[in-house]
């Protein structure tokens, strides 16, 4: 996991000591300064202590399970505060103690240009301004005024609404306006194909709509005619006001216009039937990646579950705290967190993928990201972006000169074994990470990474030069995206830590797969997550729910994840593969096709990977989309001549890719060597 250190003898030797004499000299302060401000580490223990203590045990002593956290054997949360039993409770709660602290924010967009690149390509840039808020009392008002306006249009209570839009601050409002007048949300992805989007409107019979411009216009005007229930297009923004082009008997609204409907006083003393805890808060289309999308039906009930056990692993959550949001709404990991900090009074400021950082695709060259303007506290990643982060500050370490990479390299080695021993390096973090972490704004104290396997490479970049922890969380959308989180203290890796209090986990045995829960050292199998946060199954699929849930003799709802874990012996638990992902070769081996992906992505030379694999061969294949400036770099370095195009179809360098990428699994785990027989082939220009 260390960085190489290609150093002069002398050089290191004089650097660790030091740093010897540094500890030394700030021993006795830096304890006597922790007993002061910290006098409960006694009876809490340490990081490194707190770290080796059980997070979860076997209620019943089986090897099984079911394991509950320590602090939830006897019985399973299910809601944050007393009596607040749903999600427009939540959020009234809320407005009611912090009313007037802000609540959303967006960036003011000051200017837009067109930007042509060096190969004729043409960009759209953008400078923001600052972040302009909506108070929580503000938000509620809003939301409260958009579902009268909504009702008025007809839209009834228990009756499907779809949302089809980017995240931003209306996503929520619009949220929140279906949350408090009973109207089931059917969310669906912003990135879906046009079959997809019909699918999942016309599954769930709506008739109204929430969506952007944009998506308007490039993605639902050309299946409308596919859609014949469809009557309302309701638009965040508030321009234009005429619509021409669009089919006869759809009527097309701006948000602020049913807004100002919901406030005309007959509306406004339309009685608001409230929703049950039981009732349906969310329909949430999946992404589609392995065929149909499939609406998961979740109430308030099991949302609510979920966001409690998730609260429980941040510490120290509170108003004070700042939330960047710019992963999709429409996913149960974003959604979620947002949720979380709804519930504890943040803030919440929103971006996306492409103005995140100073650094970002859509960002003019001298103006700042979001994450420079708003310093967020707290931030969800998926380990794709953790990934292009990883490596390209790895990239720019490369390219310091070398004093400057050896200060690095020393610094980022001295860090790793002080975490291992649960002390903290302000010394180093201030000299030496200080740039790196202001990529994210610099006050960042809690990662949060959901969505896929991060590998342990970038978990541990992320520990190290964003000087905060990263909580690894496993879950799905059926169970509200809740099922574990590392605890902040632990910097394992390779692991998702132990039960939320929300819910137990148990093994079931997978004898296809080798995998039981009698294994030694650790007891293997299916991972299955019962609770109040396991969902009510997926809508209008009947034949799926009887395979994938069951409720058992305590009336405990269960889900099949298809996820073989193992629990180890301070009850944390581990993802070691996955039914479906596993290939059986025509040898008799099988291969897990994400865990080579997962492996392949850390190597500089791979933007992406696709793995793939059948039973009638020996070997496994993978499409690469490879990173250019790495390849034409390997390709000088052979001599090898050509356009970017015929580079990537070139035999020769299809097989000095293949020897990097074997030579960085052979680095990886053992449990990577079968990835040695990776057979690349093709390489796909971007």
């Amino acid at each position: 996991m260390k960085l190489k250190e290609d150093l002069n003898p002398m050089l290191l030797l004089l650097f660790h000591l030091m740093v010897s004499i540094y500890a030394i000299i700030t021993f006795l302060p830096s304890y006597l300064l922790s007993w002061v401000f910290q006098p409960d580490v006694d009876f809490y223990g340490s990081e490194e202590e707190r770290a080796k203590r059980a997070k979860a045990r076997s209620v019943e002593g089986c090897p099984e399970g079911p394991y509950r956290a320590v602090s939830a054997t006897k019985r399973l949360v299910t809601s944050l505060h007393p009596g607040v039993d749903t999600l427009d409770k939540v959020f009234e709660y809320a407005a009611t103690r912090f009313p007037h602290r802000d609540c959303l924010g967006t960036r003011e967009v000051i200017s837009e240009e067109d930007e042509q690149q060096s190969n004729g390509k043409v960009f759209k840039k953008v400078v923001l301004g600052e972040y302009r808020w909506l108070s929580y009392q503000e938000t509620l008002t809003a939301a409260t005024q958009l579902g009268s306006g909504l009702a008025s249009l007809g839209q009834r209570p228990k009756t499907n609404i779809a949302i089809f839009c980017e995240t931003r601050a209306e996503w929520i409002i619009a949220a929140q306006a279906c949350f408090m007048y009973n109207f089931p949300l059917v969310t669906l992805y912003s990135t879906l194909g046009g079959p997809a989007i019909a699918h999942g409107l016309n599954e769930t019979q709506v008739t109204h709509i929430i969506t952007s411009k944009e998506l308007l216009e490039t993605r639902l005007k050309a299946i409308l005619i596919e859609v014949p229930r469809l009557q309302h297009i309701i638009v965040v923004e508030n321009a234009p006001t005429t619509w021409p082009g669009y089919p006869r008997g759809i009527g097309i609204h701006n948000m602020a216009a049913v807004q100002k409907l919901g406030t005309r006083p007959e509306n406004a003393a339309r009685e608001c039937k409230q929703p049950l805890p039981s009732d349906i808060a969310v329909i949430m289309y999946t992404s589609g990646s392995t065929g149909i999308p499939k609406g998961v039906m979740i109430s308030h009930s099991n949302i609510l579950a979920g966001i409690t056990g998730m609260a429980e692993r941040i510490p120290n959550l509170c108003e004070e705290d700042t939330y960047i949001g710019y992963l999709p709404l429409a996913h149960v990991l974003e959604l979620s967190a947002e949720l979380v900090c709804v519930s504890h009074g943040c803030r919440i400021g929103y971006s996306s993928p492409q103005t995140l950082a100073d650094q970002s695709t859509k960002i003019k060259r001298g103006s700042k990201g979001d994450t420079s303007v708003l310093q967020p506290t707290l931030m969800a990643a998926v380990p794709e972006i953790m990934d292009r982060i990883y490596k390209n500050v790895m990239n720019k370490v490369e390219e310091m000169n070398c004093v400057q990479r050896t200060l690095f390299i020393l610094a980022y080695n001295y860090k790793l074994e002080q975490l291992a021993k649960g002390y903290s390096t302000p010394l180093c973090d201030r000299l030496v990470f200080r740039k790196v972490r202001s990529l994210l704004g610099g006050r960042t104290r809690v990662l949060l990474s959901g969505g896929a396997p991060l590998s342990a490479a970038t978990q541990r970049f992320m520990n190290v030069c964003f000087c905060c922890p990263v909580g690894q969380g496993y879950g799905l959308t059926e169970t509200c995206g809740a099922g574990t989180i590392s605890e902040l203290w632990d910097y394992s890796t390779g692991r998702v830590g132990g039960p939320l209090v929300c819910c137990e986990i148990k093994l079931k045995d997978w004898v296809e797969g080798g995998y039981r829960s009698t294994d030694k050292p650790h007891p293997r199998g299916e991972v299955l997550i019962g609770g109040p946060n396991v969902t009510m199954g997926y809508y209008k699929k009947e034949a799926k729910n009887q395979e994938d849930f069951f409720v058992d003799e305590n009336g405990q709802r269960w889900f099949c994840t298809g996820d073989i874990g193992e629990f180890q012996e301070d009850g944390c638990l581990k993802i070691i593969d996955r039914k479906k992902d596993l290939v059986k070769l025509q040898a008799g081996e099988y291969v897990s096709l994400g865990k080579v992906e997962a492996m392949l992505k850390n190597c500089p030379l791979i933007d992406n990977i696709c793995a793939y694999a059948n039973s009638d061969e020996i070997y496994v294949i993978g499409f690469v989309v490879p990173n250019q400036k790495h390849l034409l770099a390997l390709a000088e370095q052979y001599g090898i001549r050509g356009s970017w195009e015929e580079l990537c179809n070139s035999k020769a360098m299809e097989e000095l890719v293949l020897k990097v990428i074997t030579e960085a699994a052979l680095t990886g785990e053992k449990s990577f060597i079968f990835s040695l027989k990776l057979q690349l082939v093709q390489l796909l220009s971007r």
